[in-house]
């Protein structure tokens, strides 16, 4: 965990104005110094309108209506909305009653079926797009508590983008828009508890101060971390932390009410270099500090998630709660009153009356560009808190803000170069001084070398002409030698001459007899040769008259076997005549069946070409059925876009109109869907008009789609058409119930198994349909379903397809035998709320189905239920969760009480004290009257009670 030193506020440069904009001029002087450039005076430019508008640096403030949970549902007939909002003209409509009504004008209004993406754009985007330019900022979000404040704000959505809230979105902007080589993002996260401020980051670090700067009134938190991120995962995993470190509690009014405000500081730094203007300086000074001086601009964006304004008597704290919530109520009172003195241009604004409004001080009427979304809901049992929220944010408006941009001289930067410029110049001079003394001692070398070489060569030069003196005094005695060598040479030459002539004449006369003699010896040679050739031409003679007679025997031999041919020739024509008929007669068959097959060929040919024809022609209609597939999934995808809102909205209700047939609260629910199909006409008609142009077939052919994408939005339209009764028969005759079982048992995509589960929850509200499901073995695919996610939105869906069946008796022996009981039972391991709500509704349907069967005497013997553990789970949670759950939960708990043959399980399980419990304390008239009724009709439970 890094803290912040490196984020130490330095000597500031400041602009004033808007971060868009060209307007204003920039000044900037530099007093010279001997050793250091002295601080930059401030310099400023007035803020430019946007567009004309003259509330450009105001607060901007916009509301979101929460859309309608399970408790404004639950008043059923009795639930008015106090809000109508007219998005075009951004006005909101406050109804007090039937006659009374006030409008407000606000920055911008979000209606229930607002998505997180463009609260994010309108309210956040424009802040953060200042930040990134250097200027501060804050994001906030106010409300009373249980309107979505921390849904908007702190959001993860780290499986779904699509629900990431506004901490998220900013820090992805940013990350997105940095350059790590020169910028540098941290952050801080903090909460305000009990007037405390704590490290969400570190909870170790307590009581944290905020401290004043007194020349420049920035407000900083020392001792705070300051973690620097690079990743979008490292951001998950810091506010995955904070998130955890953060205290909230369960009350009436929020089962996850925050009891703290969330603070989440981002630090940003971003290089910037501005010309300097000023030509006062001096050469010394200019050539130590150049022109273009390092600057840094150092922005601080604050996202905040206040803690909700509630009143005890509606949230029900008690104990430590009520000091929490006082501490809370307190902060944003201070809060108010800060907003209202702004916004009456006060004198006095009591800033320190606490340290939420001591850390937002930069926020309203500071130098910070502001934008607060107010959240609120659509009840008018809330009307007064609406009506206090809507006030705050319309004082608001009227605070101004002076928007600054903050600018640094980056002295480290600035050290840095400098020093390296220094320590390169200092290794260049130490390079070129070493380089001169080994060239140095390298000339005293070679000088010293050459001296050596000189007088070597001085002293050889001497023995060298010593020696060549003493060598010429001996050759020229040698030559003396020599001439008279060679005068007695020339004599004996003369006498060697007069022999030669001599000896040439007796050789000449020796030639002649040698002459003669060789004539001879060659006469006799030849001769000898002769002779030889004669003898060997006579044996050759021998030979052949040897090879004469045998030749003339193998003449009469072959004479023999040539008359022996002739008449082997004889027979072999006679045998070739008659081979040659048999042959003709071969031919003429053989033309005759290549007759026949070229007619078979030609046959073939003939039909080739019609099968080609034919061949063609199919693949014409195939080609056509693939444009015509191709043009069915390009108009899903068309209509992806259109219907992806739809389907993220009606997460919580299209999928989740899971009813109980013929079961428990049919009637509560039919006036809930029909205002729910009210609410969505708009969206219907959409998912009707693709199925009028694309059809039910071609719908349910795209569920075996290999695209993925186009597999999950055929798989909506599916589900949203099963909402609707007229389709439902329709979708299982056109075989789309078999297509949604196989992908729930085919399938891994935990998208495909939510979305296949919700339609097949929507099939199952159809009393014909639900055999159906239960015969092709839908109960076993939601069980194992069930068994593997761990998604509370799927589980939902499952939960609340079983509890459907759960409400047709003659299922209940073939739900238990397929897991369907022991699957809704196990599904509380996930510990939502909603999942919770669907498994107490399957019960108290398969209770009250089950009371009733036995009651008209159809089935004896204890309940299938109490067999799979039911009744021990419902003893132990009966009152853990919400109103509506607990009271499934005690219609279920008395039904099984009817039965006399469940009597020793529910005296054992401790179920006497429960239907106490019930009879006395229940809110629900029925459930008081069934409790009584079995406490009074059962003997073993009166002696019990006494």
């Amino acid at each position: 965990m890094a803290t912040g030193g490196g984020w130490a506020p330095a000597r500031s440069v400041e602009r004033h104005g808007a971060p868009r904009g060209g307007g204003g001029t920039r000044s900037k002087s530099v007093a010279p110094c001997p050793r250091r450039p002295s601080p930059s005076p401030a310099r400023s430019r007035p803020a430019p309108d946007n567009g004309g508008s003259a509330d450009s640096c105001r607060v901007r403030v916009a509301i979101r209506l929460r859309p309608k949970n399970s408790e404004d549902l639950a008043y059923g007939s009795d639930f008015d909305s106090c809000v109508e909002l007219q998005p075009e003209s951004k006005r909101l409509k406050l109804k007090k009653n039937n006659w009374i009504c006030e409008s407000y004008k606000f920055d911008e209004v979000f209606s229930e079926n607002a998505s997180q993406k463009r609260v994010y754009e309108v309210v956040a985007k424009p802040v953060v797009e200042s930040v990134l330019e250097g200027y501060n900022g804050t994001v906030m979000a106010y409300g009373q508590t249980g309107t979505g404040k921390t849904y908007t704000v702190g959001r993860l959505g780290k499986d779904d983008p699509s629900e990431r809230g506004i901490m998220v979105r900013a820090l992805e902007h940013i990350l997105s828009s940095m350059s790590f080589e020169t910028d540098r993002v941290a952050i801080s996260y903090l909460q305000l508890y009990l007037e405390s401020v704590q490290d969400l980051l570190d909870p170790e670090k307590t009581n944290i101060p905020i401290v004043e700067d007194a020349k420049t009134g920035e407000i900083s938190l020392p001792g705070a971390s300051i973690v620097e991120i690079k990743d979008l995962e490292h951001v998950f995993h810091l506010l995955q932390i904070g998130e955890a470190n953060r205290h909230a509690a369960n009350t009436k009014m929020n089962t996850e009410s925050s009891r703290s405000h969330a603070i989440l500081i981002i630090h940003l730094q971003r290089s910037s270099r501005i010309k300097e203007e000023n030509s006062s300086l001096s050469n010394d000074t200019h050539d130590i500090f150049p022109d273009d001086l390092p600057l840094v601009l150092k922005s601080k964006l604050l996202i905040v998630d206040l803690a909700g304004s509630e009143r005890i008597d509606k949230s029900g704290s008690e104990g430590h709660m009520i000091e929490e919530a006082k501490f809370i109520n307190l902060s944003l009172t201070s809060l108010g009153k800060c907003i209202n003195a702004l916004a009456e241009n006060s004198p006095h604004i009591p800033t320190r009356d606490s340290k939420l409004t001591r850390i937002l001080r930069d926020s309203f009427g500071g130098t910070a560009r502001t934008s607060l979304v107010v959240t609120i809901g659509p009840s008018s049992r809330h009307y007064s808190e609406t009506s206090s929220t809507i006030m705050f944010g319309q004082r608001a408006m009227k605070v101004v803000n002076t928007i600054k941009l903050k600018e640094e001289v980056d002295y480290e930067t600035l050290y840095k170069k400098v020093e390296r410029e220094v320590d390169q110049l200092t290794s260049e001079m130490e390079r070129q001084q070493k380089l001169m003394k080994n060239e140095k001692m390298q000339l005293d070398k070679k000088l010293k070398e050459s001296e050596g070489s000189f007088h070597d060569l001085r002293m050889t030069s001497n023995i060298r002409i010593e020696n060549l003196e003493k060598e010429k005094c001996q050759l020229e005695s040698a030559v003396k030698t020599l001439m008279r060598d060679l005068e007695e040479e020339r004599g004996q030459n003369n006498l060697l001459s007069e022999q030669i002539a001599e000896l040439e004449k007796l050789v000449n006369e020796n030639k002649q007899q040698l002459e003669n003699l060789s004539r001879m010896k060659i006469f006799t040679d030849t001769t000898k040769e002769h002779e030889k050739e004669m003898e060997e031409l006579l044996r050759q003679l021998q030979e052949e008259r040897r090879c004469s007679s045998s030749l003339k025997d193998r003449m009469s031999v072959l004479q023999q076997e040539l008359c022996d041919a002739q008449s082997s020739t004889q027979l072999q024509e006679s045998m070739a005549h008659e081979l040659e008929k048999k042959l003709t007669k071969v031919t003429e068959e053989f033309t005759s069946q290549v007759q026949s097959l070229k007619e078979k060929i030609s046959e073939l040919i003939s039909e080739k070409e019609v099968i080609y024809e034919e061949l063609k022609s199919t693949q014409e209609k195939v080609q056509q059925e693939m444009l015509h597939r191709q043009g069915l999934e390009d108009q899903i995808l068309r209509l992806k876009w259109s219907t992806s809102d739809i389907c993220a909205e009606e997460s919580k209700t299209s999928y989740g109109m899971v009813r109980s047939g013929s079961g428990l609260g049919n009637a509560a629910f039919v006036s809930k869907s029909g205002k729910i199909r009210e609410a969505l006409s708009g969206q219907r008609g959409t998912i009707s008009k693709i199925f009028e142009e694309v059809g039910l077939p071609n719908v349910l052919a795209l569920l075996k789609s290999e695209d993925l994408d186009v597999q999950i939005h055929a798989v909506k339209v599916v589900a949203n058409l099963a909402a609707e009764d007229i389709n439902q028969e329709r979708i299982v005759e056109e075989g789309g119930l078999d297509a949604l079982l196989s992908l729930l048992e085919t399938s891994e995509n935990t998208t495909i198994h939510r979305v296949t589960a919700g339609a097949v929850a929507n099939l199952a509200m159809n009393g014909s349909n639900q055999g159906v499901i239960m015969n092709k073995g839908g109960a076993r695919l939601l069980a194992n379903v069930a068994s593997k996610t761990e998604d509370p939105q799927t589980l939902r869906l499952v939960a609340g397809a079983i509890a459907n069946l759960c409400g047709n008796e003659k299922l209940h022996l073939m739900l238990k035998r397929d897991g369907g009981i022991k699957a809704l039972l196990g599904m509380v391991r996930s510990g939502h709320a909603e999942v919770i709500a669907q498994i107490a509704r399957g019960i108290a349907n398969f209770a009250k189905c089950e009371s009733r069967v036995i009651s008209q005497g159809h089935r004896k013997g204890r309940s299938l239920l109490i067999e799979d553990g039911v009744l021990t789970w419902m003893v132990a949670n009966s009152t853990r969760f919400s109103h509506s759950t607990t009271r499934h939960i005690e219609l279920a708990f008395c039904h099984l009480a009817q039965n006399e043959d469940n009597t020793c399980d529910i005296i054992a399980s401790g179920g006497i004290k429960e239907l106490l419990r019930i009879s006395r304390e229940s809110p629900r008239d029925d459930a008081r009257n069934l409790a009584k009724m079995a406490l009074d009709s059962n003997p073993a439970f009166l002696r019990e009670v006494q």
